[in-house]
């Protein structure tokens, strides 16, 4: 489904129209006391409101899903033994978390692979922090580098100004009086560090890149309610950002976004007061429809469509929002970028890799589909969600760079001519 009314209607107008009231009374019996079973039933709201929730609540804890079976010393070179998953079984660097996130190691090329004992040996690049031969779990992830010294740039460590104090960011210098700067913002459950992979080729292009924090990113101050805001908030901090660049010397800027944070971008390139100097926008495995999302994730987790309408709906009514902890509601379909394609008039690189399992690609294809006047569409394959990068950094970094020069080009004048074409010839005075 390529909208939000789509998502929470049937075939029949009017029976969707009675569908989306059925799901209001349903939602505002449950919210007074009433019999939530009228419809749903106790169980369904329940869990409506637990997917609701999970959604909109940043984690604390990060699952330690990830057993590390045994790591090898060889002189100053480690390898590492790993169960084998979809995820480590995949070719290119990766990070591994241990320790409960204090523990941080870039993991390499795949050295062996035992499909009949489920294991995989792979290259341990480096360890950034933390034991990990004495480590049994942690995560896998695609934040490759832990500070911009680890891809072999300087940076300065800066303050923004946003709602609730100051929000921490690293900026990395870009060429001397560059005049446009790439803004990198992170995804969901993720911190500054997953943008260090874009910053090399940002800073190629000469341009200072600042790799910013967000509200409830552990970084940032904390939004009021604790809640994401799956885009409609957290824009307000990247509306800052720029702020700060322009105030530091910028006149253009280059977002940069992965996953909710390409829903950020593409907020804030609709609502900010200063859209107007967003040149260009790079995207990696974006939000671009939320409902799609939605609907996908409680096909993983094996909530029934209509239960999963209605954690929807308790995002986005106002009156909803009292159960789930929202200050405000989520219009989850001002966010939908499908349905809204003519209304992108900012060029925009999207990659998406074809077996994304958290974000699915087809919004991001339909987008480029609608609006291929702005939206230019690449796709990867085997790079599963936001780890385009890390699968084939060379291919990545070429595409980027190769576009971000056709949209930095100097810009002509009306009747200038083509690079290499002679200038028009000027008719003599009468």
């Amino acid at each position: 489904m390529d909208s939000a009314q789509a998502a929470l209607t049937t075939p029949s107008t009017a029976q969707g129209n009675a569908m989306t009231l059925r799901a209001k009374w349903t939602l505002g019996g449950i919210i007074a006391g009433g019999s939530a079973a009228a419809l749903l039933g106790a169980g369904s709201s329940a869990l409506a409101l637990y997917f609701a929730r999970r959604v909109l609540t940043p984690a604390r804890v990060r699952a330690a899903d990830q057993e590390i079976l045994a790591v090898i010393r060889e002189g100053r070179d480690l390898q590492v033994i790993l169960a084998a998953t979809p995820e480590t079984t995949h070719h290119g660097v990766y990070s591994l978390f241990f320790d409960a996130g204090a523990g941080h190691a870039r993991i390499g090329k795949i050295l062996s692979y035992s499909p009949a004992e489920r294991t995989v040996l792979r290259e341990v690049e480096a360890v950034y922090s933390g034991n990990l031969e004495s480590a049994g779990r942690g995560w896998w992830g695609g934040a490759t580098y832990q500070h911009p010294s680890d891809v072999g740039l300087a940076s300065e460590d800066v303050a923004i100004e946003v709602e609730g104090g100051t929000a921490p960011g690293w900026l990395i210098p870009g060429d001397p009086g560059a005049e446009t700067w790439a803004i990198m913002v992170h995804g969901r459950g993720a911190t500054r560090q997953e943008c260090l992979r874009g910053a090399r080729v940002a800073h190629e292009l000469g341009l200072p890149n600042l790799l910013v924090s967000y509200r409830n990113d552990g970084l940032a101050p904390a939004a009021f309610d604790g809640r994401y805001g799956l885009g409609s908030t957290e824009w307000r901090d990247i509306d800052a950002a720029i702020a700060f660049a322009l105030a530091r010397g910028a006149r253009e800027v280059v977002l940069f976004g992965w996953s909710m944070g390409g829903a950020i971008c593409l907020q804030t390139a609709d609502l900010s007061e200063y859209r107007h100097v967003i040149r260009a926008m790079v995207l990696d495995a974006p939000v671009i429809d939320w409902v799609n999302v939605l609907a996908h994730h409680a096909e993983l987790n094996r909530i029934p469509s209509a239960v999963g309408r209605y954690g929807q709906l308790m995002m986005g009514h106002k009156v909803g929002r009292r159960l789930t902890g929202l200050a405000a509601p989520v219009d989850l379909k001002s966010m939908d970028w499908v349905s809204r394609a003519v209304e992108l008039r900012t060029p925009t690189l999207i990659i998406h890799s074809v077996d994304d399992e958290y974000v699915p690609y087809q919004p991001s294809a339909l987008l480029a589909e609608k609006n291929p006047e702005m939206v230019t569409f690449e796709p990867f394959e085997g790079a599963r969600h936001a780890k385009e990068w890390n699968a084939d950094p060379v291919r990545w970094e070429g595409l980027v760079r190769a576009w971000l020069q056709q949209q930095l080009a100097p810009r002509r004048n009306p009747g200038q001519p083509e690079p290499g074409q002679p200038e028009p010839v000027q008719p003599e005075p009468v």
